[in-house]
């Protein structure tokens, strides 16, 4: 392993876009206090401290079970070694560390999310944090209960990025919307109307602002 490069097996990151909307994104919403759900190989997390500790002081909170999910398991390709993936992501955190100008305050939570997340809110972090990217399982129920515990921990104002939208794992060539995050997002977006709005992305993500509790 290139000890001075990152390294990355895919480009999800770049290829759905994501980094492009989050180039123009960030600098407006300027956050600080940030929370990913799935962490993978720490491409989003090497870009959010490359950018913001560039310039201020910020806190970066990763989860991820490092198991992968059904679509990891059933796959039977590099996916499937889910410790390797796991020492990539300590790599290129703790080279994107390297870079940075001012302080990361970095707590890596491995571990199931649901967990984790209200472990957090017992810490006193409800209404806490300035961003917070939702990309770990990608069954509904999950994403469900990933989604309704972030909004407890989001800030009036924060916003909530849900990747994979539209991704749906196909069965015997049949899709099953059980594992697919957008039933459960839209159920979400539903119950929560008034608290929160939604604005435009590309439709492999889905990004809402909390405008109240």
């Amino acid at each position: 392993m290139n000890e001075t490069e990152y390294q990355y097996t895919n480009e999800w990151f770049n290829k759905r876009d994501v980094k492009g909307v989050w180039d123009t994104l960030i600098p407006q919403l300027n956050p600080t206090k940030f929370l990913e759900i799935g962490s993978y190989e720490g491409a989003s997390a090497c870009y959010i401290i490359e950018k913001i500790a560039a310039k201020r002081n910020m806190e970066l909170h990763c989860i991820d079970s490092w198991k992968g999910g059904y679509e990891h398991q059933e796959s039977g390709n590099f996916e499937t070694n889910m410790s390797d993936v796991e020492t990539r992501f300590h790599h290129n955190i703790k080279l994107a560390m390297k870079k940075t100008k001012y302080d990361v305050d970095l707590s890596i939570h491995k571990g199931m999310s649901d967990e984790i997340l209200c472990s957090l809110f017992a810490q006193n972090k409800g209404s806490y944090f300035d961003f917070i990217y939702v990309d770990g399982s990608h069954e509904a129920p999950d994403v469900l209960l990933d989604a309704l515990l972030s909004f407890k921990l989001l800030k009036i104002n924060g916003v909530i990025a849900f990747d994979d939208y539209l991704w749906q794992e196909n069965l015997d060539n049949t899709p099953d919307v059980l594992r697919s995050p957008k039933i459960a997002i839209d159920a979400f977006t539903n119950i929560y109307c008034q608290k929160l709005r939604i604005f435009s992305a590309p439709l492999w993500q889905l990004y809402i602002k909390k405008i109240s509790d």
